[in-house]
């Protein structure tokens, strides 16, 4: 595939990687062939070095210029007629990549409940495998938050001096006891769904729902909820706050599959940068590019400290915070914030 489109062509271009080469996981099990979907925006200079690769987050897709329209985009911080932008749907979503719903090439039936546990070194061995197929040989920035910054921690590390800028938003280098009881209280709720264990593609659908009001409480922080979700009337019943999480969990449950959030969210489980690598600092510190950890003031998901700890022990690390009352979801949202940040690392 020619991946040097005309100057006129900067829009967004779909694409699938097909890959039979066998990918071993962490697990010792094996995806013998896999799919990912991805997309692009812009074009290639012709030393290859405008690179910009987006990693998205846990229910996220590979149309990054949708969910980060203030980033990407013409005129914004990233600008397709600058810079060659690419976002691949990450192992085991549902949105076009091989996921628990796709066929299993060894057996001819969907994975459903067999689909291999995941880790986030699994996610970036996948899009590593999708790099060398492009033939990209250097990235400029490689940025991530969340689940997404995690996948581009455990990349970064194995892309060396292939890799100029990393950006790590609201994120981690191993998941705390905290974040794995949020998410394991997700699990128990689609696992209390009377259809989970069926095998259809609506499984769990309405333990989602569920899940996804408990996940909304920790992306939020309580002053937010209280500016945006509080009652002006006198009530008993019916509170905005109450059909807001129901709102949100019907939201999800329509695009997301139950068994791709169970994967998902058991991937961001398992982070830890240091396993097999002598611990979290000496992984850190093994990162060639130059990082740059972004807090959140407000996020009581993946804390500000743990940013500022990866900023610490990267040997070329920076840390930067955003501001703001919307917590965890605040590098989704403050597209001014990110861009001043972004700007001045640059």
């Amino acid at each position: 595939m020619d991946l040097l489109l005309s100057s006129e062509d900067l829009t967004m271009i779909d694409h699938t990687f097909h890959s039979d080469e066998p990918l071993v996981l962490e697990s010792g099990q094996v995806f013998q062939s896999y799919d990912l979907a991805y997309t692009t925006y812009g074009q290639l200079n012709e030393n290859k070095t405008n690179v910009i690769w987006v990693v998205h987050a846990l229910t996220g897709n590979s149309h990054a210029a949708e969910w980060w329209e203030g980033l990407i985009g013409e005129g914004k911080f990233f600008d397709p007629s600058e810079y060659f932008i690419i976002c691949a749907n990450l192992l085991g979503s549902n949105y076009g990549s091989t996921n628990p719903l796709s066929i299993n090439s060894e057996t001819g039936n969907a994975y459903f409940y067999d689909f291999p546990q995941l880790t986030p070194r699994d996610l970036a061995a996948s899009l590593e495998k999708l790099r060398i197929h492009l033939q990209l040989d250097q990235i400029h920035t490689l940025i991530g938050g969340s689940l997404g910054g995690q996948v581009a921690l455990e990349w970064a590390v194995e892309l060396g001096v292939k890799l100029k800028n990393a950006v790590i938003l609201a994120s981690t280098a191993k998941t705390s006891p905290w974040v794995i009881g949020f998410n394991e209280a997700q699990r128990m709720a689609i696992e209390s769904d009377s259809t989970w264990g069926s095998k259809t593609s609506d499984s769990g659908k309405k333990g989602l729902e569920a899940a996804r009001a408990i996940a909304m409480l920790s992306y939020r922080h309580p002053s937010d909820l209280k500016k945006k979700q509080s009652d002006s009337e006198e009530k008993l019943d019916g509170f905005r706050a109450a059909s807001y999480l129901r709102y949100q969990g019907q939201k999800l449950a329509n695009r997301f599959n139950a068994l791709s959030y169970w994967t998902l969210t058991k991937a961001m489980d398992s982070q830890d940068l240091g396993r097999g690598r002598r611990g979290v600092e000496d992984a850190l510190q093994s990162i060639e590019a130059r990082v740059l950890a972004i807090g959140v003031n407000t996020d009581w998901l993946f804390l500000p400290e743990e940013s500022q700890f990866i900023a610490k022990k990267a040997k070329k690390g920076q840390y930067k915070e955003i501001d703001s009352s919307a917590g965890h979801d605040a590098f989704l949202i403050e597209f001014g914030q990110l861009s001043e940040l972004l700007a001045a690392f640059y």
